[in-house]
Parts: structure tokens; C-alpha cells; sequence
């Protein structure tokens, strides 16, 4: 079945995203889904730089998030997702 609610479509993103990737990252705090261990971004426990950085909860190794830079661009993961955001880097 087809979801019929009314929706934006993603540059409605724009202006609150701006907000939170426009801050020092070192202000940022996580939260663990898997132990709910909650800290600055510091305590992560940081692995690379090849093929790019991953950050793992230092309570349970959780991947926090994985940054990976490629030609132009830096690709950005949350969590043990599947999915990734690419923004550009110039």
C-alpha cells in the first residue's frame, strides 16, 4: 500500500542541517544504540585512515559513524547503516 500522506521532499533538510553541520564537530555528543553509552565525540575510539575512518563506541566497539574521502567528495555514514550521505568537498 502506498503511503497517500502529504510530504517535502528533502530540501526542507536544508536550513535545519545547516544548523547542526555548520558547529565544531569536538562539540558534538553520541549516543550508543547498542550499550546506550553516551559521550563527546572524543571518547570515540577512532581507527584508519585507510580506506577512510571509522569511530566505535568505546563501551561496546558499535560503529559510531565512517567518514571516507574520494576525489572531491567525503562520504559520511551513521551507524552501521547501509546507506551513506556524499557531500562535496570544494
Amino acid at each position: 500500500m502506498a503511503d497517500t500522506a502529504a510530504h517535502l521532499d528533502g530540501n526542507s533538510l536544508a536550513g535545519p542541517l545547516s544548523e547542526i553541520l555548520a558547529v565544531e564537530p569536538t562539540a558534538a555528543w553520541w549516543r550508543c544504540p547498542e550499550c546506550t553509552r553516551s559521550g563527546p565525540l572524543a571518547e570515540l575510539h577512532v581507527y584508519g585512515p585507510g580506506p577512510g575512518l571509522t569511530a566505535r563506541c568505546p563501551g561496546c566497539a558499535y560503529v559510531a559513524l565512517r567518514l571516507v574521502r574520494e576525489d572531491g567528495y567525503v562520504w559520511l555514514t551513521l551507524g552501521s547503516a547501509a546507506g551513506a550521505f556524499r557531500f562535496p568537498t570544494a
